[in-house]
């Protein structure tokens, strides 16, 4: 695409995103520095959002998770709008949230939600709350295990948190149990979205080998290799292109992009 060409995409996605230039909250608001809006049109909304390979939802799924791991930011509210504006339900924008909070800590999951229901609320929208959930420790285990299973097969339980190791066994547990056993199987997103989570995340965490092995985990469970990498450019915009370039990077060494 020439210069002109992605800015005309850029402004078409912006449109599309409801974040059009001057729009306060987007990247490249009102505030920006002279000519930062203009090139954030061309750079991040013409040159990444309008990139082939990955669905909008999906694009949205991964900007909310890096995004929400910043929370407050005025960047969130905007971007809660627009996935609620293409279609993604209220519960599904919390839910990316509560996710990554298993990543980067659940203070981010409570700062994002804080964010996201003000602008619920605004629309009306109104999120039940679960019922109390009186499933046993030892049922929960169990579906931690098997979800394990089904994302990582043979990888599953190897690497730096090894059940038989002493030093982590006690919190690896606590992983199994209410990562993989609660957390995956709650309602509001599918183990694909919570995938696009875990990859935006990692890459934004710099966790490489975390990524590298939910990387994997994505191609045994429907991802194609484009749209591994497109969840990972899809992240620069907002923690950095040296974390995603770092994080393609990784994915290179893995073997992950001859896939």
């Amino acid at each position: 695409m020439s210069r002109d060409e992605l800015r005309q995409a850029g402004a078409t996605m912006r449109a599309t995103l409801g974040q059009p230039v001057g729009a306060a909250g987007g990247l490249g608001g009102p505030t920006s520095a002279p000519g930062f809006a203009a090139m954030m049109s061309e750079v991040v909304y013409g040159g990444i959002w309008a990139r082939p390979g990955l669905a909008m939802d999906e694009r949205l799924v991964c900007a909310l998770a890096v995004v929400g791991l910043r929370a407050p930011s005025d960047q969130l509210p905007p971007l809660v709008r627009a996935a609620l504006d293409q279609g993604l339900a209220a519960r599904t924008v919390v839910e990316v949230f509560v996710h990554c909070g298993l990543y980067a800590g659940f203070l981010t999951t409570e700062a994002a939600c804080a964010q996201a229901r003000a602008v619920l609320a605004a629309r009306g929208e109104v999120i039940p709350d679960d019922p109390p959930d009186d499933t046993s420790t030892a049922a929960l285990d169990a579906a931690g295990n098997a979800v394990m299973q089904a994302l990582h097969g043979a990888r599953a339980g190897a690497g730096y948190a090894a059940p038989d190791d002493p030093v982590t066994s006690g919190l690896y547990a606590l992983a199994i149990r209410y990562g993989y056993g609660a957390l995956w199987s709650r309602p509001g997103l599918d183990h694909r979205q919570r995938l696009l989570c875990a990859l935006a995340a990692f890459t934004a965490l710099g966790l490489e080998s975390q990524l590298v092995k939910f990387a994997l985990a994505a191609l045994d469970n429907g991802f194609d290799r484009e749209q591994v990498v497109e969840a990972v450019i899809q992240t620069a915009p907002y923690s950095g292109f040296p974390r995603a370039l770092n994080a393609l990077g990784a994915l290179s060494a893995a073997g992950i992009a001859a896939r």
